[in-house]
């Protein structure tokens, strides 16, 4: 333990204070004038050097040793899980029940408190458009195909294994069209990322947004063979987009994207125990109406991405109301 710098008595000096009270049959009163402290403070040290001895003569933590009103440690833990889960101060206290500034304040104080702290820092300038479909960010995520649980999930190794005859059981591509604006998202699981199924998507993404009332002006993409070819770019010429590359071996440009996709596998495809691909495609929906119309986002204010939509499509940016 550190001394407090203006601390008239080292521990040596409270060892001789002790002494000379115990041992030399000095009182109190003079101990204290010759040492130039309080008679109290003598008596505290004297009754510490009698009940704990010499290790009762060094400083202790100030801090409380019970704090009744704590949060319990099951409940950090809890909160500490769900924040490495990507989900926000707000949407934990909702789903524990708990006050909004306590989950801060544990957040803040076991090292969470900023999403900084959980990811490496992005570089580069961040921006958000101010017209929905003036930019949507479009990505591919592969995930494993399942086609049952293992003895890992169930427990069970009794269960025997169905026979694959020696295929095994491939990929799912799922692509994710984000508007930049609003954070609407559109979402398909498709069997592969080549440029048929990349236009096809690019065609009903396109769709999905008009039938809201937008109108795409100009997409987002990585550096895949399909989006460089000449298809896609006959496609975007004839939908009227303007198509936007990201630079090499620079992801955080489509950034967007690519944390909507984290927020995508903790929400949706590792969310649960899926018996099979069939069953997690079928519960893409219902996450994505929810992502959409339920979860508010601390980018947009705390909107959700339909109000989001809703304010700028009925006040314009440069108007006023």
């Amino acid at each position: 333990m550190k001394l407090h710098g203006n601390a008239r008595l080292s521990v040596h000096g409270r060892r001789l204070l002790v002494e000379r009270v115990c041992q030399q049959g000095w009182t109190q009163a003079a101990a204290a004038e010759a040492a130039g402290v309080s008679t109290r403070t003598v008596a505290k040290w004297v009754a510490r050097w009698r009940l704990e001895g010499t290790a009762g003569l060094r400083d202790r933590s100030s801090p409380a040793h019970c704090i009744p009103h704590r949060t319990a440690e099951d409940r950090v833990v809890a909160i500490a899980a769900l924040r490495r889960l990507w989900l926000t101060a707000a949407e934990i206290a909702e789903l524990l029940e708990m006050p909004l500034s306590t989950v801060s304040v544990v957040l803040a104080r076991i090292g969470l408190g900023r999403r900084s702290q959980l990811e490496p820092p992005e570089s580069g300038r961040r921006y958000q458009r101010e017209r929905p479909g003036e930019l949507v960010h479009i990505d591919v995520k592969k995930l494993g195909r399942i086609e049952h649980v293992g003895h890992r999930i169930t427990g069970d190794r009794r269960r025997r294994v169905p026979e694959r005859s020696g295929r095994r059981a491939g990929w799912e591509f799922v692509h994710v069209c984000v508007d930049d604006a609003t954070r609407m998202a559109y979402v398909e699981v498709l069997a592969d990322e080549r440029t048929p199924s990349v236009l096809a998507f690019l065609r009903r993404a396109v769709a999905w947004f008009a039938r809201r009332g937008v109108r795409v002006e100009r997409v987002m993409t990585d550096n895949g063979s399909a989006y460089r070819s000449a298809m896609h770019a006959v496609a975007c010429r004839l939908l009227g987009i303007r198509h936007l590359r990201t630079k090499p071996y620079r992801p955080q440009t489509n950034g967007k994207a690519e944390r909507f996709i984290r927020t995508l596998l903790g929400g949706w495809a590792y969310a649960a125990v899926y018996p099979t691909s069939r069953h997690r495609t079928n519960a893409l929906p219902g996450w994505i109406d929810f992502y959409n119309h339920r979860r508010r986002h601390g980018s947009l204010s705390r909107q959700t991405p339909a109000e989001r939509l809703a304010a700028l499509m009925n006040n314009p940016p440069g108007t006023y109301t």
